[in-house]
């Protein structure tokens, strides 16, 4: 069988890597829109059409057992209207809220995601639900994503720059300290030894990708295997193409010729995406 993981950029690759350790029989592909990256700047209705006529373009041709999409922005708006058009398993990322009420002691944590993740109801309703007594600071880091994005392009990123997206996950309040970060962008993970090092005190860091791994096995229990069995996994992307080195990193080869009609259609939301990244 065969996984489709899909990510407006390379943060899924974080997801790709545990469902390779969960499932190492499985094959994979994996989309990143690239053409829009980040999701933050589009507004709802244009992400979700966006994200489902990719999708209509992705079965196309691909033939998942499941479909993950590994991006929090994106999964806060469109698993409801996919699960409504796709008659496949469909696993979506969302912050780790429950995880991080049950690990914490100091009874501080923060939620490190993206600014459209943070704005969202859903994000706020998963504090209120399961958050408990557990005080949690959001932190909508406008450039993480994009810095572990350049990164993974081969350009060099400062310290400096990293520790000022992170800096206001750590909170002291009444002799008591923030103990537990969420990491609610699949970005993040991919820098995460650089966060731990940056880190002004020792705190538990929760990726979600184990977890999802997880729920990708169980939802694809009993699968059969995929027309495409035995091909190498691929990595597809709208707009720019991603460096070799972090394709073979993670042991991806460039699919090519998936989505030429919806990366001319991108040129359509790009003033569309400024308008929206001005109010996020």
């Amino acid at each position: 069988m065969r996984i489709l993981v899909f990510d407006s950029g390379v943060g899924g690759l974080s997801v790709a890597r545990e469902i390779g350790k969960a499932l190492p029989d499985a094959g994979m592909d994996y989309v990143a829109d690239l053409a829009v990256f980040p999701y933050g700047a589009l507004e709802p209705d244009v992400l979700i059409e966006r994200v489902v006529s990719l999708m209509d373009e992705a079965f196309a041709v691909l033939d998942p057992a499941a479909l993950v999409i590994a991006c929090n922005t994106a999964s806060t708006l469109v698993l409801p209207p996919l699960r409504a058009r796709f008659k496949l398993p469909i696993v979506g990322t969302v912050p780790a809220v429950k995880p991080a009420a049950e690990h914490s002691r100091s009874r501080l944590a923060s939620v490190l995601a993206t600014p459209g993740t943070v704005k969202r109801d859903y994000t706020h309703d998963l504090i209120e639900t399961f958050g408990g007594d557990c005080r949690f600071t959001l932190v909508g880091s406008g450039a993480l994503a994009g810095l572990v994005e350049r990164q993974f392009s081969g350009e060099a990123v400062t310290d400096t720059e990293l520790f000022a997206e992170i800096a206001p996950c750590f909170v002291e309040e009444e002799g008591r300290r923030t103990d537990t970060v969420v990491l609610a962008c699949t970005h993040y993970p991919l820098v995460l030894d650089r966060l731990k090092a940056l880190a002004p005190w020792p705190v538990e860091w929760i990726d979600p990708a184990p977890a999802i791994a997880r729920r990708v096995a169980t939802v694809t229990a009993g699968a059969g295997p995929s027309r495409d069995e035995g091909l190498p996994l691929r990595f597809f992307s709208t707009g720019r193409r991603p460096a070799r080195a972090m394709l073979d990193a993670f042991g991806f080869v460039e699919g090519t010729g998936l989505f030429s009609a919806a990366a001319e259609k991108s040129a359509d939301l790009g003033s569309k995406a400024g308008k929206a990244a001005l109010s996020v």
